[in-house]
């Protein structure tokens, strides 16, 4: 298995065949769109943090539109007591009938782990959540957070590791999110109201400002020119290779916290259609 370094980012394959690339510049790449002062770029455009207090959060949207590559962020999450507070880094369309493919990183109590939420929205429709718990401190470093889109599937991977795959069922009349570019965006906000045990738990403002730093973000579409033959099979593969999906067996088997394909409670009418695939 072969791992995105912290001190710079390389597109890596899971066959551990490294790829060089140019990590981007925020300055070119990102708008800061809210938040006034508590979004900040530093470093020349190497490094970007979002930050929160009791008036506002902060967020940041990408310049360009993206259909279909690989995107790579590394993010530093906020550390402490971050209780009530969501990091949110997605994918996006506008409009009602939007499409979303969702990294959401809900605060914890200072000990307890973060939960990763992710969730995949088409046509203005989401309700696919899966959760995990991650296998490190995501507070104390970097980790590279990756979402790899295609015709295909769309899957999620956090240092190369995937942790979910959600396959284009069209077949069987499930749409998935292939026609509409989306930007990347970010944000950093107070959840308390749902993120932290179900809201129990409120955010403690004698904590903030809260921060999570961002670096090393690079997005590949499928057609650049700049993958390796490697890098473009993993980017635009219609399914995982075997070691990949071993992969994603440990960490749902032992990681993953909640899966809306058994809430047999929340679909009492039967599961979505999706969810009756030996894999999703």
């Amino acid at each position: 298995m072969a791992f995105a370094n912290n001190g710079g980012l390389c597109v890596l394959v899971l066959s551990a065949l490294m790829v060089a690339c140019t990590a981007g510049n925020f300055y070119q790449d990102f708008d800061l769109t809210w938040g006034d002062h508590r979004a900040k770029i530093y470093n020349g455009g190497q490094l970007l943090s979002l930050s929160l207090d009791k008036v506002s959060g902060s967020g940041f949207r990408s310049k360009k539109e993206y259909l279909f590559g690989r995107i790579d962020m590394q993010l530093k999450l906020v550390a402490g007591n971050s209780a009530g507070t969501v990091t949110a880094y997605y994918l996006s369309s506008e409009g009602p009938m939007h499409d979303e493919i969702d990294f959401e990183f809900l605060g914890n109590l200072s000990g307890d782990p973060y939960i990763l939420h992710t969730n995949v929205f088409t046509q203005g429709k989401g309700n696919r959540e899966q959760q995990f718990y991650l296998w490190f401190d995501p507070t104390r470093n970097f980790h590279t957070y990756s979402i790899i889109w295609n015709p295909q599937h769309i899957v999620f991977l956090v240092d190369n590791i995937p942790i979910r795959e959600f396959r284009n069922a069209e077949s069987i009349g499930v749409p998935f999110p292939k026609n509409q570019p989306m930007r990347i965006y970010s944000s950093l906000w107070n959840a308390d109201d749902w993120a932290t045990r179900g809201g129990l738990v409120k955010t403690d403002w004698s904590k903030a400002p809260f921060t999570a730093y961002y670096r090393n973000f690079n997005a590949i579409p499928s057609s650049s020119n700049s993958l390796s033959n490697s890098a473009r099979q993993m980017a635009t593969a219609g399914q995982l290779d075997t070691t990949s999906r071993r992969w994603l067996r440990w960490v749902q088997k032992y990681f993953m916290t909640y899966n809306y394909c058994t809430d047999l409670k929340r679909f009492p009418g039967g599961l979505p259609p999706e969810c009756r695939q030996s894999r999703f």
